[in-house]
């Protein structure tokens, strides 16, 4: 049954309120009311089964999970609001076929927030990307397609991603746009281990642009895809509580140019990483392999100096494990317990994807300092091979790859890395990381190539401005 209930409510002499959009089943095009004074509410509801636009003079209010279905397009136009109602678990789900055109700008960035006057980390549920691109996953038999995370699919299915693997793959799938946005205080736990995150991307096709997006203090993982190819860049994960960068089931995409600045007293009770990488939850050997490229990211961790103790509960700044065969390039790594894991545990040994007659996971050109473990070797139990941390150190410290491990943080020359208040991300004049990126391998086709390893050069400012710390 269709439902529309509009409801305004005078404040002083200003005409101001709340607005409340309910929609379910046939499709309905509600207009903005064009009196306001800036501080007028829109609550959104339900369902959006027709295009729409979110204008930058109101702020929408999400009530509850807002699902955007039957192909609607929904535009949102630079500078606008939306905030999760407080205790709605209120959350944005793009479904498949369906997409969000957020384009923003770096002088009127997009934000999705907490309506909390003192907010915190799960006040809201989080914005959720669903696709047709392929993937591992498989539900209630069907492969090719998943059920993405977080209690969000329902009899309808919209919370299902990918497209069966026995009909036409859509590697070039298009969800939409989310340019120079900003995501804070999202994420919760429905059930262990089925969090909705800051920013979830399920089966996302790479016609799809995700571009300039910062998440903050998100009540998960910052970013995390579930199979799909999108290609993403400048993304920044700030002060969340578990990962940062988390990829599963079959994700192909390139992601260049990320930042993640961790809080060194938060941390999850599963162990927090800024890259956690699963082929999928068994290690299995579905396809397509999670094989995503990182190239030019910056993590750093909870330990600005080697005597830092930070929370107990950080772990590494990446873990690959389950069979993944992801490749990070041009990156450093900063401030860990451990550096880089290589965890062959649990399903087929990870280690394998490396020692292949054509590696598929590659580390390449990057720099690991200030962690007291730089590298760690996790073997399997059921199916050894041989390979123990000192070979997995001698595969890192191959010349040709051009890695570098170095004892202390400050070696790496980064200006003001661990300032929480007013981080400053970019290399000094002597850094080491001024130079050295290299291009060359198949798999960075397509990417910019620049001179720095790390997110950005001496003088880059693409972090500032339309961002917060």
């Amino acid at each position: 049954m269709k439902k529309l209930f509009i409801l305004f409510i005078a404040a002083g002499v200003a005409i101001s309120g709340c607005r409340k959009i309910e929609v379910d089943g046939p499709t309905t095009v509600i207009t903005d009311p064009t009196t306001t004074n800036g501080n007028e509410n829109v609550v959104l509801e339900g369902r959006i089964s027709a295009n729409r636009t979110l204008k930058a003079a109101y702020t929408y209010k999400l009530r509850g999970l807002v699902y955007v279905t039957n192909g609607a397009i929904l535009t949102i136009e630079p500078g606008t609001k939306i905030v999760g109602e407080t205790g709605k678990n209120g959350g944005l789900i793009i479904t498949r076929s369906s997409k969000v055109i957020a384009d923003g700008t770096a002088d009127k960035p997009i934000v999705f927030t907490s309506e909390a006057a003192t907010p915190q980390r799960g006040d809201w549920a989080g914005l959720v990307v669903l696709g047709n691109a392929p993937t591992n996953a498989s539900f209630n038999g069907v492969q090719g397609v998943g059920e993405i995370e977080g209690g969000i699919n329902n009899s309808d299915g919209l919370g299902l991603y990918g497209t069966p693997a026995t009909q036409q793959q859509n590697p070039a799938d298009n969800s939409g746009i989310l340019r120079y946005v900003r995501i804070e205080y999202a994420g919760y736990a429905f059930l262990p281990d089925k969090e909705i995150n800051g920013l979830t991307l399920g089966g996302v096709g790479n016609q799809t642009v995700i571009d300039y997006v910062q998440v903050s203090y998100a009540n998960d993982d910052s970013f995390e895809w579930f199979g799909g190819t999108v290609n993403c860049k400048h993304l920044i994960s700030f002060r969340t509580l578990d990962d940062d960068f988390d990829t599963d089931n079959g994700f192909a995409g390139k992601v260049q140019f990320g930042i993640a600045l961790r809080d060194s007293a938060i941390a999850d009770i599963s162990k927090s990483e800024a890259f956690e990488s699963d082929n999928d939850a068994n290690g299995s050997v579905l396809f397509p392999q999670t094989s995503a490229v990182f190239s030019n990211m910056t993590v750093l961790g909870p330990k600005a100096t080697s005597s830092s103790r930070g929370n107990s509960l950080f772990l590494a700044g990446a873990q690959i494990r389950r069979n993944s065969s992801i490749s990070i390039f041009n990156s450093i790594i900063a401030g860990w317990p451990q550096g880089l894991i290589i965890d062959a545990s649990k399903g087929v040994p990870t280690d394998l994807n490396i020692t292949s007659a054509t590696p598929l996971l590659l580390m390449q050109n990057n720099i690991i300092a200030g962690c007291a473990q730089p590298l760690v070797y996790a073997a399997s139990s059921t199916a050894a091979t041989g390979a123990t941390t000192a070979s997995i150190a001698s595969w890192f410290n191959t010349a040709a790859y051009s890695n570098t491990i170095l004892t202390n943080n400050e070696e790496a020359g980064l200006t003001a890395p661990f300032n929480y208040a007013s981080p400053d991300f970019n290399p000094t004049a002597n850094s080491v990381a001024v130079t050295g990126a290299v291009y060359t391998n198949s798999k960075l086709a397509g990417l910019a190539p620049v001179n720095y390893k790390g997110a950005c050069g001496p003088a880059d400012s693409w972090w500032k401005g339309w961002t917060k710390y």
